[in-house]
């Protein structure tokens, strides 16, 4: 902490050096990370972008002005109070650790630490008061981008009605894959257009044109990994191990924004008009739900490069009588990611002043 000034100094791991003909990758998590905290007006006296030592001398942008990139491995974090973590779960195993030791607080956006039950997973908007378990180890995990918009959009519906079961199934950007996903979707779009074929590297199946219900790796129940993630998270960051998860995860041909259509019972009923009112006044929600053409969010028309979480198509479930249906949107870089991550480090600057 610089006390002088009322700033903090903080290291981000995994900022993107730009490629040649400038300019980072578009929408690397790195990058969206630098540029919330230069648009919140977080209190940084420096920055610290941090990455392999094949970027050392590299340069990212803040305030205007180049930053030079310095090797991670090296880093010495008692030189900062906060470091953002997003390089990898391998690179948060080995790293994180190290930065908690020397008095760092770590925010984590991989999903190393999130299932450790000394380690907090926090969404500001759902638990922030469980924010203080990372005194244990100095780490504190970030969500899952899939996870974050959910819960975000059912906590005040949990806390009104109490959510029993939740059925949802994703339709995911494939920006969730990084880079290589978004570089696979426009070449892939591109050659098919042209009457070329395009085998794909990263997707099982063409992911142009398409929609794979695929995400992670499969597991021995014969869900996926992303779609249990969805299961763990939800019931961690609730805290209520018996609300009951059943999702399924897509992969669809959109750069930049994850969709979900999302069916909850409840303990006690829930009106629409309820529902609504509850929706509108929460916190990091934008309640968007007119039955006409277009009234409704979509990823590609509303949640790109936005913050908040948009709901619409607010229902009541015909085939329950405590059921409730909404279409969930939000970018899945900036709410389902970067943004949650900087939104935990301000809730910890009073703690760090």
């Amino acid at each position: 902490m610089n006390s002088s000034s009322g700033t903090i100094d903080v290291a981000v791991v995994g900022a993107p050096p730009p490629r040649r003909g400038g300019g980072a990758p578009p929408g690397a998590l790195g990058e969206v990370m630098i540029e919330i905290l230069q648009q919140r007006d977080f209190p940084i006296g420096k920055l610290y972008p941090l990455a392999s030592a094949r970027s050392v001398g590299k340069t990212v942008m803040f305030r205007k002005r180049p930053v030079a990139v310095e090797d991670l491995d090296s880093f010495d974090f008692s030189k900062v109070k906060l470091a953002l973590f997003s390089a990898g779960g391998s690179i948060s195993a080995e790293h994180a650790p190290r930065a908690a030791a020397a008095g760092c607080v770590v925010v984590d956006n991989t999903s190393h630490f999130r299932r450790e039950a000394d380690i907090p997973l926090i969404v500001p908007e759902v638990n922030a008061h469980a924010l203080g378990e990372y005194r244990k180890r100095g780490i504190i995990a970030n969500p899952n981008c899939s996870t974050i918009q959910m819960v975000v959009a059912l906590k005040p519906l949990h806390d009104a009605a109490r959510i029993q079961r939740i059925n949802v199934a994703t339709y995911q950007a494939v920006s969730g894959s990084g880079k290589k996903g978004v570089e696979e979707l426009a070449g892939q779009t591109a050659a098919l257009l042209n009457g070329k074929p395009s085998p794909g590297k990263v997707y099982p199946k063409q992911i142009a044109f398409n929609a794979i219900p695929h995400i992670d790796t499969f597991q021995d129940n014969g869900y996926t990994r992303e779609e249990m993630k969805m299961v763990w998270e939800t019931q961690k960051i609730f805290g209520d191990e018996s609300i009951q998860v059943n999702p399924t995860c897509v992969r669809i041909p959109v750069f930049y924004g994850h969709s979900e259509a999302v069916h909850i019972e409840t303990e006690r009923k829930l009106t629409v008009k309820e529902a609504q009112r509850l929706l509108r006044a929460a916190p990091g929600v934008k309640l968007l739900d007119k039955h006409a053409d277009g009234g409704y969010a979509t990823a590609v028309t509303e949640s790109a490069g936005e913050d908040p979480v948009f709901v619409g198509r607010v229902r009541e479930d015909i085939s329950h009588e405590r059921g409730l249906n909404l279409w969930i949107v939000a970018d899945n870089i900036r709410k389902g990611a970067a943004l949650n991550s900087v939104q935990i480090g301000e809730l910890l600057l009073k703690e760090l002043a």
